[in-house]
């Protein structure tokens, strides 16, 4: 009898059948096996502390790592639970060493399971993701993140307080057994003590106190072991632009720096470099939160372009960072999307002054021309130029009244900000600064007659890109308004044509939703936004810019999945500085330029894409 395959109802069965028995495609199987750790880590814990679920049925699917061997079944469990929660996040990301940990774990398991409490469910779980992880090994190819041991501390912290958490959910999981009415003091005091290994004041009745004392002691020693692990292990320095990647960088953007306001932004230190194969183009990014985070478009000649988003996506795959890129213009987007497959957004609009027809004569201008004169009546004056013709004195005084005039503790920016002034090779750069002669405190003031600060980056050879605005707080309102017509005016004299001001996030839904007309679903979304704006400078921005009718240049987020949206703006914020995750490093030293130095597997990518490149 043979079966047909012409598409029937009979013809499918076998289909399914070769399918299943086939296995996942090798490109799941990373999700696969993390998102099964998660499901049997929190079993595997749910087990250790609840004592009515270690009996159930269910618990046989937790024991796919040790858990329920012998009088120490509870603490095993929740601390391979812990275990596997903390790998799983690394599997599926792909990382060599989460492959290996997993390796040597799941046949562990199986074997403790098979020889003290016999459990098929849980050995077949077992080999079934051994198998899986052995047959696709390659897919776990991905190399370290960049790393320090102040991670180790960052695991102390993060590790002893979910294990504080849990620990009291642990003591607090018995209560037919509690001699007395313990505090919620007590019970504190008695994990406290259970994690370093001693009884605490909370008593039990029977063998739970030896459940919960192994339990909290365990959770001391995983949370002793794996911080101890992360300060003993090799050092993996973030990447930074070394002396030559600079110099790179800059030839390249006294060549092309044109075309893309953001180009001098790639100088920034804090950003690693990738370069085209001809050194023609380069690609900037930082890492942040497993997001590999370019900004702007590609540096360099457009006709390179893909060899240096070839070699960016290269660097992503290797180590199994998330790519995404940040405001890029609209021929950047286009590149980009084309080159990798990758999607695209809008994410709002870059604000640009052409300096030739700009006017403060009109009543559009009405507005900004008479906060001008107010401010000139006030006794301010204004000086724009570059850089290098300031003394060092002077440039001094202006960095001190920058940082000090911050508003936050956290330096923001990343796309649109260089984060210095005054370094060696920004001499085109432009500071505006604001004076008050004679005025309240000037004479105890450290900066003297100083009001505000704008600094502005080189555009190619005929532009100008903001970087940052400062003022003193006691200063009249209307400083940057002040200091951005000064700039404007002076620029014909600088040989600037064209400034670009802030970037406007959703400009074109801020400015379509007060439209008479806008529908319901645009007037939401920008009531959203405008109610966003309270903590994020979203509607002010918008405004601000349009004061001076610029034109509306777009940028877009390219990016490869919609799921990584949300993950890639987190990113975004944490490098910008709206959110700050480091713990504080009181005895850091900042490491010299010579130190510096790209990440190990793109110095050895290099070293070996050179060797095969014939001698010239």
């Amino acid at each position: 009898m043979s079966i047909r395959l012409d598409g029937d109802k009979t013809g499918a069965v076998p289909g399914r059948v070769r399918r299943i028995l086939r296995g996942p495609r090798p490109e799941r199987v990373p999700s696969l096996v993390g998102t099964a750790c998660t499901l049997v880590g929190l079993l595997d814990i749910a087990a250790g502390v609840f004592p009515r679920f270690r009996h159930s049925s269910v618990h046989a699917a937790a024991e796919v790592l040790p858990g329920a061997l012998g009088p120490f079944a509870a603490a095993l469990a929740i601390s391979a639970g812990v275990l596997l929660l903390l790998l799983a996040h690394g599997l599926k990301r792909r990382k060599r060493r989460a492959w290996r940990a997993a390796v040597v774990l799941l046949p562990a398991g199986a074997a403790a399971q098979f020889t003290y409490r016999p459990s098929v469910v849980g050995v077949l779980i077992s080999l079934s993701l051994l198998a899986l992880l052995l047959c696709h090994r390659g897919e776990f190819a991905a190399l370290p993140d960049p790393r320090s041991r102040w991670k180790a501390l960052a695991n102390f912290f993060l590790v002893g307080s979910g294990s504080l958490g849990l620990g009291l959910v642990i003591v607090s999981s018995h209560p037919a057994k509690v001699v007395g009415n313990p505090s919620v003091a007590e019970r504190l005091e008695h994990v406290l003590y259970g994690l370093f290994g001693f009884e605490g004041p909370v008593a039990y009745a029977g063998r739970v106190s030896w459940t919960v004392g192994y339990s909290l002691g365990a959770l001391g020693l995983l949370t002793a072991v794996t911080t101890v692990y992360l300060a003993l292990r090799p050092e993996h320095p973030a990447a930074r632009l070394t002396p030559d990647d600079e110099r790179r960088l800059r030839d390249l953007l006294a060549r092309h720096g044109g075309r893309d306001s953001l180009g001098h932004f790639a100088l920034r230190h804090d950003k690693a470099v990738v370069f085209s194969p001809s050194g023609k183009a380069a690609v900037t990014y930082r890492v942040v939160s497993g997001v590999m985070l370019a900004s702007g478009d590609p540096i360099g000649d457009v006709e390179a372009w893909p060899g240096a988003i070839e070699r960016f996506m290269d660097e992503a795959k290797a180590h199994s960072w998330t790519p995404a890129v940040v405001g890029c213009s609209e021929t950047g987007g286009e590149v980009w999307t084309r080159e990798t497959g990758l999607d695209a957004l809008e994410l709002g609009d870059e604000a640009v002054v052409r300096v030739p027809d700009f006017s403060l004569a009109g009543r559009a201008m009405r507005n900004v021309r008479q906060m001008v004169k107010r401010i000139e009546r006030g006794g301010y004056e204004t000086r724009v130029r570059r850089v290098r013709d300031l003394a060092d004195t002077e440039l001094d005084r202006v960095r001190r009244a920058a940082a000090d005039w911050r508003g936050t503790d956290t330096e923001r920016g990343f796309s649109m900000a260089l984060g210095r002034i005054g370094e060696p090779g920004d001499g085109d750069c432009v500071i505006a600064t604001a004076h008050k002669a004679g005025g309240p405190g000037d004479a105890d003031s450290p900066y003297g007659d100083l009001k505000a600060v704008l600094h502005f980056v080189p555009w190619g050879t005929d532009g100008l890109s903001l970087d940052l605005m400062r003022r003193d707080r006691s200063a009249d309102p209307g400083m940057n308004e002040l200091l951005i017509v000064a700039a404007l005016q002076a620029a014909p004299r600088l040989g600037v044509e064209r400034v670009s001001l802030n970037f406007a996030m959703f400009r074109s839904a801020l400015a379509r939703g007060e439209k008479i007309g806008a529908g319901p679903v645009l007037r939401v979304w920008r009531g959203l936004l405008v109610f966003l704006s309270r903590w994020f400078q979203i509607e002010s921005l918008y405004k601000f810019n349009a004061k001076f009718r610029p034109e509306w240049e777009p940028r877009f987020v390219v990016f490869r999945t919609t799921r990584d949206l949300p993950r890639i703006g987190f990113a975004a914020m944490q490098a910008e500085g709206f959110v700050t995750l480091a713990l504080p490093r009181p005895f850091a030293r900042r490491a010299p330029a010579a130190r510096r130095r790209p990440c190990a597997h793109l110095e050895q990518l290099r070293l070996r894409r050179e060797a095969e490149q014939p001698a010239a």
